[in-house]
């Protein structure tokens, strides 16, 4: 079990080599992305703040439940914070396991309960020189328009 709060670049493979593993037949990776647009709006870019110290337990807290609920797995979550543009990486979550199913559920259930608990916020700069701050319970797993 690996959980991280980073402060520049994010690196996906990094995050993936910290569940290989010899048993392992499946991994799931999920890496959120700044995207160009939110609710139809152009972003330019977005910045992530979150009280470090309880973040980070809390970001521990959410991987050490997973991998407690679905039994045999190793998962793997950074977060940046700071400011990051278009198509920067803001979250990566490794999963692996014996079998597909409990990989990509545990990746799926991380991101959610990231998402709810982490005292992390996101305050997005539009291209008409607005900003707001996003309430990242609003969104949900499917067609959620909010971005990672």
């Amino acid at each position: 079990m690996h959980a991280a709060l980073r402060h520049g670049p994010l690196d996906v493979a990094g995050v993936l080599a910290r569940v290989a593993r010899d048993g392992a037949g499946a991994s799931s990776v999920f890496v959120g992305t700044v995207r160009e647009q939110h609710l139809g709006r152009p972003v330019v870019r977005i910045d992530y703040e979150g009280y470090e110290p309880m973040a980070a337990a809390e970001l521990t807290g959410v991987a050490r439940e997973v991998a407690a609920r679905y039994p045999e797995t190793c998962v793997a979550v950074e977060h940046r914070l700071g400011t990051l543009g278009v198509g920067e990486a803001s979250v990566v979550i490794a999963v692996s396991h014996a079998h597909r199913g409990p990989a990509i559920a545990a990746c799926a259930e991380t991101i959610e309960l990231l998402k709810r608990r982490v005292p992390i916020w996101k305050r997005e700069h539009f291209a008409d020189g607005t900003v707001d701050w996003v309430d990242p319970t609003a969104s949900s797993a499917v067609g959620a328009e909010s971005a990672a």
